[in-house]
């Protein structure tokens, strides 16, 4: 087989990894790929004349390329060629393709149409409410946090303490001590369309500027205000093989937890993913029941009634909340970083999967894992997730990182020529490099990464010491609402 992986980051690289390893495959083309894909067997990095596949020129290139090629299957990494229709277009031309369909990806690009599926498919998530008029949002959100001394005491309490997990109802004499508030951009914002708001003032600050200052273009003009829910979150990636006239089936993958906070034990501002773990110690098969019963196979069935074509992964973030999960986003593709610590775990051949969630025979397809756990710390520019610095060489110790046994996934990093300084490996992105780490059990998972983190460095490189850590695993942050759209 000759297939296409469409995308640059991580999650590509351990998609291009694994798929590597399968006897079904002689060529993989990462379109267009990064450092860490061009050095892949049997890979190939294609730069599609530095065309995005997100774009209509990127597309059209790699379809043509696709066509005269004779590619047996694509696979599409990010979100974004999803939104633009990637899937449609090249099973129009007749081309296997592993991606939801456009309409079918609005689960991610549209919070407004997600929402509105959640509810009326019976899927458990946090409670919300659209807005399309500033001002209309904006009194919601006063009478959120009360008026004028309740309002101007809540703007005062500074950081978030816990609370319960309230019911998003309009409000009408709003508690003294009122819960956050989440605020979402409707449509894709390169993860900066979700705010959870301690108060008064940052909602009214950030709802300006998504529906007046349009900091976020058309994706912020249209806002969810939704419950805020306090506990753990989980991520469970799935395959899914959905499309008119065959019978549908998701089959999830092992769980794994992001840390999305910059810093130790879940402190400061919030990223796409400082890290990962596989599996979740504390997803209990109590839990991994009634995420089934309350958010898979009710997602499933909308999905069958809606005569949707999916056919691809999706990714579900839950939230575990007094003992019960709580949807809050789907993702209409797989995780980052949570793939580069699933997929080393995966002990099926990925091809196989792939070609099943195509043709419609997902369900007969086994699907085992490996036993043990895997740890993924993510390393980070200078800066991130802010300015960051780039253009930085990085240097890897090889041997000494194959004696620990670790797998090192390449983010942001690419190397010259093509945009790239120098023949080495140069930094590019905010998120650089993954180190991951299969170990028999969570403990020598994470020794394993942490002794291999030391063999790689570039200028300014930071990451997390507690991926992995009781309490990183434990923390309970301001945004544990909030949605990776950037990975």
């Amino acid at each position: 087989m000759k297939i296409i992986v469409a995308g640059s980051g991580g999650r590509e690289h351990a998609l291009v990894w694994k798929l590597a390893q399968s006897k079904k495959i002689d060529k993989i083309y990462a379109a267009p790929g990064n450092g860490g894909t061009a050095a892949e067997e049997k890979t190939e990095n294609l730069s599609l004349d530095g065309e995005d596949p997100a774009s209509e020129e990127g597309q059209k290139a790699l379809l043509q390329f696709a066509l005269k090629e004779k590619i047996d299957l694509t696979i599409v990494g990010p979100e974004a060629p999803l939104a633009a229709g990637i899937a449609d277009r090249f099973r129009a031309a007749g081309l296997a393709i592993v991606g939801p369909g456009q309409d079918a990806a609005r689960l991610e690009t549209s919070k407004v149409f997600s929402k509105s599926f959640m509810e009326k498919y019976g899927v458990r998530a946090a409670k919300s409410r659209n807005f399309k008029n500033l001002a209309d949002a904006l009194e919601y959100s006063d009478k959120h946090f009360g008026s004028g001394k309740k309002a101007k005491n809540a703007a005062g309490r500074g950081a978030l303490k816990k609370r319960s997990a309230p019911v998003l109802a309009a409000p009408q004499n709003a508690p003294q001590n009122a819960p956050p508030l989440v605020i979402k951009a409707d449509g894709l914002a390169a993860g900066k369309g979700v705010v959870v708001a301690a108060n008064a003032a940052e909602a009214r600050q950030t709802l300006e500027a998504f529906m007046k200052k349009g900091i976020l273009g058309e994706a912020g003009k249209s806002v969810i205000l939704e419950q805020y829910l306090e506990g753990l979150e989980v991520s469970v990636m799935a395959a899914v093989s959905v499309s008119p006239g065959r019978k549908g089936v998701i089959r999830p993958f092992l769980p794994a937890r992001d840390h999305k906070r910059r810093f130790e034990g879940g402190r400061g501002p919030n990223t796409g993913g400082m890290g990962a773990i596989a599996p979740v110690p504390d997803f209990t098969p109590a839990l991994q029941k009634d995420f089934i019963d309350s958010i898979l196979t009710p997602t499933l069935k909308g999905m069958i009634a809606a005569k949707m074509d999916y056919r691809g992964f999706i990714f579900f973030g839950v939230m575990i909340a007094e003992g019960r999960c709580y949807l809050l986003e789907y993702n209409a593709r797989l995780g980052d970083p949570e793939t580069q610590a699933v997929f080393p775990l995966l002990d099926s051949d990925l091809a196989e999967i792939c070609e099943a969630i195509e043709n419609g025979t997902l369900a007969d397809v086994p699907i085992r894992w490996k036993r043990g756990a895997v740890c993924a710390p993510v390393a980070v520019a200078e800066g991130y997730p802010l300015s960051y610095r780039k253009g930085d060489p990085i240097a890897i110790n090889p041997t000494a990182l194959g004696r620990t046994g670790a797998k090192l996934f390449i983010a942001g990093a690419g190397r010259g020529p093509g945009g790239f300084l120098g023949s080495g490996m140069r930094t590019h992105g905010g998120r650089v490099l993954a180190v991951s780490a299969l170990g028999k059990d969570a403990d020598e998972a994470w020794e394993k990464a942490y002794a291999a983190m030391r063999f790689v460095s570039f200028e300014g490189m930071a990451y997390r010491k507690d991926i992995g850590r009781e309490n990183a695993e434990m923390e309970i942050a301001a945004d544990n609402n909030a949605e990776k759209e950037n990975g």
